[in-house]
């Protein structure tokens, strides 16, 4: 632990914050810029000794070459590799082994040593693998690293024959090459040391700079947060805009549902009031009445009956939203004859259609059997068919049409109602949501009927849509599978 600002800081306490650090996208980013640029630093190091070295001995040894090859002209003129002692041959000899520090032996083609400029291996026959292939004309070279010396065989080619009559050994140490390899790997390092210092740097400043438009997202949510009614713009990167962009979308629909809310809570509270009141206000004027004529407690009695009906219309449509938030865990699935679930819809509509005057019309082009959840989807269609009428003209017309492919089965609305206005299209399956409020209170609509008919389909795996121009109807398709999947 050590001490800051006065407190104890334990390193159990700074390990959360390192984890949370590791975890960011500005640690990933600064990890992946050190991965791209500190890797090929390293990796530079071992390229440049590796072709330094290479071409130190490459070089090296095309010098040896030449200046053997100066030598090797002198004892082929002299005969030399015949027994002809030549002065002027052993001390060229003795200067280039003297100049390299190095070793020279000259081998006859007997593999005899004849000249070993060491002078401890003369008569000697020596036979491997390198002496065997330079005689038959190739010469070779072999590099020890770690004793730091270079070994090269060259044949001993006699001009006038053409034969290779001896070869020639000369060893010489690389110390130079292993020093100047050191002083280069020096320079190399102190030149990583300053690049990888760089690329940490620079690393995690681009790191901070590419995140910090993260961050005015963060900070632009928390600001907003006990607000709900400011939007946010951030239009440093695509991403944060369109994120942004994303945020302020959903700002509007959770303002719009809570406005919906809060008049859905409003309108509620009315909605059930006003029947409890006005079956207080009827039952107290009963029994404020000693001898009630029966005419007059028949009529209050039957208002009490419709303002019972109404409660209960608001209760169920609460109680069939509530169910439908349910969804899989409430689903009865099974096969179903769709024709005659609809048949049995609008033969329960038919006398609510005739007292507005309203003609139901079922146009069925197949039998179809489906899986589905008969007492949801009968719900969800009567409610279509439902507003069709509430929502007509007194001597309209419900349309209601079924077919079917090999997928799914379509079922159909059209009215000749007063129609929806386009605005209002895109909310009218929002919970809550009502087109004309007041014109829905003297009706007797909830707002609940087309969110409890959204969720049903959904439920299904289907798909609703709503086409519709105010003052010439509306039509409403839905469209759901043949097959059930979970």
């Amino acid at each position: 632990m050590y001490i800051r600002s006065g407190e104890w800081v334990t390193i159990s306490s700074i390990k959360p914050i390192i984890k949370k650090y590791l975890k960011s996208l500005q640690a990933r980013i600064f990890l992946f810029f050190i991965l791209v640029g500190v890797i090929p630093v390293l990796l530079m190091r071992y390229a440049v000794l590796t072709n330094y070295e290479s071409q130190a001995v490459e070089q090296k040894a095309q010098l040896l070459e030449r200046q053997c090859q100066q030598i090797l002209e002198q004892i082929s003129e002299s005969e030399y590799m015949h027994g002809n002692d030549s002065d002027q041959v052993d001390r060229l000899i003795d200067q280039m082994a003297s100049l390299y520090s190095g070793r020279l032996i000259l081998v006859n083609s007997n593999f005899r040593i004849i000249k070993d400029t060491y002078d401890i291996d003369v008569d000697k026959v020596i036979i491997s693998e390198e002496v065997l292939l330079t005689f038959q004309g190739t010469n070779s070279t072999n590099y020890d690293e770690d004793n730091q010396f270079l070994e090269m065989t060259i044949p001993i080619v006699n001009d006038d024959s053409g034969e290779t009559e001896g070869i020639m050994i000369i060893s010489v140490p690389t110390v130079d090459i292993a020093n100047g390899k050191a002083g280069i790997s020096r320079i190399v390092l102190q030149l990583q040391s300053i690049l990888t210092l760089l690329i940490l740097g620079v690393a995690f400043y681009v790191s901070r700079i590419l995140t910090r438009p993260f961050g005015k997202i963060t900070q632009s949510l928390e600001d907003v947060a006990g607000v709900n009614d400011e939007e946010i713009s951030i239009p440093d990167y695509t991403e944060t805009q369109l994120l942004a962009e994303a945020y302020n979308r959903m700002l509007k629909r959770m303002k719009a549902q809570e406005d919906s809310r809060q008049e859905f809570v409003s309108n509620v509270s009315h909605e059930l009031k006003t029947p409890i009141t006005s079956m207080k206000v009827l039952a107290d004027s009963l029994l404020a009445q000693e001898d009630v004529p029966v005419e007059l407690y028949r009529e209050f009695m039957g208002d009490i009956a419709e303002e019972v009906d109404r409660e209960n219309k608001i209760i169920s449509d609460l109680l069939s939203l509530v169910k439908m938030d349910k969804r899989s865990s409430d689903v009865h699935i099974e096969e179903t004859n769709i024709n005659q679930l609809i048949e049995l819809v609008l033969k329960r509509l038919r006398p609510i259609a005739g007292t507005k005057n309203v003609d139901l019309v079922l146009e069925s082009f197949k039998p179809i059997l489906a899986e589905v959840d008969e007492t949801k989807l009968t719900l969800a269609i009567s409610n279509l068919i439902e507003n069709g009428i509430k929502y007509n003209r007194d001597g309209g017309w419900v349309h209601v049409s079924l077919n079917v492919d090999s997928k799914y089965f379509y079922i159909r609305v059209d009215d000749s109602g007063i129609g929806i206005p386009e605005e209002s299209q895109e909310h009218i399956f929002e919970r809550f949501y009502r087109v004309d409020k007041s014109h829905s209170r003297e009706i007797g609509g909830t707002g609940l009927g087309l969110a409890i008919t959204r969720s049903a389909v959904l439920m299904h795996h289907g798909a609703i849509k709503v086409y519709s121009r105010e003052g010439e109807g509306t039509t409403f398709t839905v469209r759901i599978p043949l097959k059930y999947v979970p």
